[in-house]
């Protein structure tokens, strides 16, 4: 099931979607925040192979400077800021979940599940916003993705 984006992250994404594929890029995520005073419009950029570089960024930056200006989808100054998601991503959109099945995560919950807030674990299994875990002890559970604060790759052995 595809999800449905909308508003100016939608927007915007409708945008930046074909530009990178276009340069061979994984549209990762769109995120417009406002932290303090200032908005953000964060694009998070990925590729298949090799990783992604300040080039990439740099690229995928110029590719969306004149369509944003055209369709003008944000009324107030912001600031564009074009990355990587990072080794420890987070997992927020239906696709992520699916590509990263049987990856190591680290899951902390909005409250406390049998006393603990953060998880380490393997995803086995997302279907429509129901996450499925598994223990290395043995045992998984399933819970929805709206009783996260986040989910995120565990790349590190800590």
């Amino acid at each position: 099931m595809a999800e449905k984006l909308t508003g100016t992250v939608g927007t915007v994404w409708n945008i930046a979607q074909p530009l990178a594929e276009e340069l061979g890029l994984i549209l990762w995520d769109v995120r417009f925040q406002k932290e303090g005073a200032e908005w953000y419009l964060r694009i998070f950029i990925d590729k298949e192979d090799g990783g992604i570089g300040i080039d990439d960024c740099v690229n995928m930056s110029h590719a969306l400077d004149e369509p944003l200006d055209e369709a003008d989808p944000i009324d107030r100054s912001y600031s564009l800021q074009v990355s990587s998601p990072g080794i420890e991503r987070e997992l927020t959109r239906d696709f992520h979940f699916t590509r990263y099945l049987g990856s190591r995560v680290i899951v902390k919950f909005i409250r406390p599940v049998n006393g603990k807030r953060v998880y380490k674990c393997t995803l086995k299994d997302y279907d429509a916003g129901l996450i499925t875990v598994e223990f290395d002890e043995g045992g998984g559970m399933s819970f929805e993705k709206k009783e996260v604060s986040f989910v995120k790759l565990d790349d590190f052995d800590m």
